[in-house]
């Protein structure tokens, strides 16, 4: 059985190379086509995880679930997707990405019917949980992919472009799930997402290819003569596990330190998707749809700016860290605007909500390319996944966090709290100012 998955899953076996006039047809096509099925299967991903926290206060009310119930269910959710993140890259590096990404868009759809039907608070942890394990099926493989059809002076836009995948899924997630709920109960926040994940599952089968050798297509650094540093003689050989993890990964500087400020970013990055419409709904007067409106206000503010960074950083050779820590300090003046902006502004908090995602974005989407600019094109789902595992260790940390601090002290206590992160990834980014993956 396991062999035969191994086998169902291996990628795609390259094929005797197209004439040159059949690569300079197909090799555009096939970019784009990689980039825009990613782009919307990652899309999809998004309205299957992150619909919890829109309609949490509404769970919690007929299901008689504390706040500290509802930390649990989301502080579980990170750690599992954390280490399905790092695990499951580890795996995407060596399968094809068109299996691995659509059979967890469908794993991900049953899960989501499954917590739907369920009412018990256990069950519903477990569900969620392993909903979150089986969500790391979805980044690694799109790096993978896009690491093999975009070379590394192309990398910054490229991936800024995708980016806003992140945006849009979870900008759409919360006016999904907060008009579903409204219309229907609850329990459709997770349906409607798990319909639209089923039939993505069968997009990306159909959409997403492997590499370009399995096309009949040469690598993309000789497409585009553009080499990693020292790799041209090497760029294509396989890794093996041990050089995937240890060598790549666990003894490489970089790829350490772009993880632990990862950790204070998703801090800051999910403490308004997780608890932004809970907060609202609790002190500032906000309604069911007006927090899932929070929430598309935070991640649509990012669209714009993911771009513009990623192109930005391309220009200052790859400095992912200098950008990224420009982008970071407004956010702290941002926090301290929801702080102290009194009950009735509501209007006031969606402005610095916008704000927030027009500058944490740009940050969440670099130190993803800067631990690929750190590491070989063959480990790039590994590195992903190891810095998205300290990024969810954030995620969780805020979850259960923010849950305790606002239950037995305050809000205006949580979001010290939350101040006080943004303050060490600042700090922490000045070690990257100089940072590049060619000097």
């Amino acid at each position: 059985m396991y062999k035969s998955l191994r086998q169902w899953f291996a990628p795609a076996p390259a094929i005797p190379q197209k004439s040159k006039e059949e690569i300079s047809t197909l090799y555009p096509k096939l970019r784009f086509q990689v980039l825009e099925s990613t782009f919307i299967g990652y899309t999809v991903y998004y309205l299957t995880r992150n619909n919890f926290s829109p309609v949490s206060k509404e769970i919690g009310e007929a299901l008689s679930y504390s706040k500290s119930d509802l930390g649990d269910i989301l502080a579980v959710t990170a750690i599992t997707y954390g280490i399905g993140k790092f695990f499951m890259g580890a795996l995407s590096d060596r399968s094809n990405p068109k299996k691995f990404m659509a059979v967890g868009l469908l794993l991900t759809a049953i899960l989501n019917f499954s917590f739907g039907f369920a009412n018990h608070y256990w069950i519903h942890l477990i569900l969620w949980g392993a909903n979150g394990l089986v969500q790391g099926m979805g980044w690694p493989p799109c790096g993978r992919s896009l690491g093999h059809w975009y070379s590394v002076r192309e990398r910054g836009t490229t991936f800024a472009f995708w980016n806003i995948a992140h945006n849009i899924g979870g900008g759409i997630v919360g006016v999904v799930a907060s008009h579903s709920a409204a219309k229907f109960g609850w329990q459709y926040a997770f349906f409607v997402p798990g319909v639209i994940a089923l039939l993505g599952s069968v997009y990306l089968y159909l959409r997403l290819v492997d590499t370009p050798q399995s096309e009949g297509l040469p690598p993309i650094e000789e497409y585009r003569n553009d080499y990693p540093p020292e790799e041209k003689e090497n760029h294509e050989s396989e890794l093996t596990t041990k050089q995937l993890i240890v060598e790549q990964v666990l003894l490489n500087k970089y790829i350490w330190l772009f993880a632990i400020i990862n950790f204070f970013v998703y801090i800051i990055r999910y403490s308004l998707i997780d608890w932004g419409p809970t907060y609202l709904k609790e002190t500032k007067g906000a309604d069911l749809l007006g927090g899932g409106y929070s929430t598309l206000i935070l991640e649509f503010g990012g669209i714009g700016s993911t771009i513009l960074m990623g192109w930005v950083s391309d220009k200052f050779d790859g400095r992912r860290g200098m950008v990224s820590l420009l982008c970071i300090i407004p956010i702290f003046f941002a926090f301290l605007g929801i702080l102290f902006n009194p009950p009735g502004n509501i209007w006031i908090d969606y402005v610095l909500f916008g704000l927030i995602g027009l500058f944490i974005y740009p940050p969440v989407m670099l130190l993803g390319v800067a631990g690929m600019d750190f590491t070989s094109k063959k480990a790039v789902g590994t590195a992903a996944g190891f810095i998205g595992l300290f990024g969810s260790l954030g995620r969780t940390a805020q979850g259960k966090g923010i849950a305790v601090l606002s239950t037995n002290y305050s809000w205006d206590v949580a979001l010290g709290a939350i101040l006080v992160s943004t303050l060490i990834a600042i700090f922490l980014l000045f070690f990257s100012w100089n940072l590049r993956p060619r000097g």
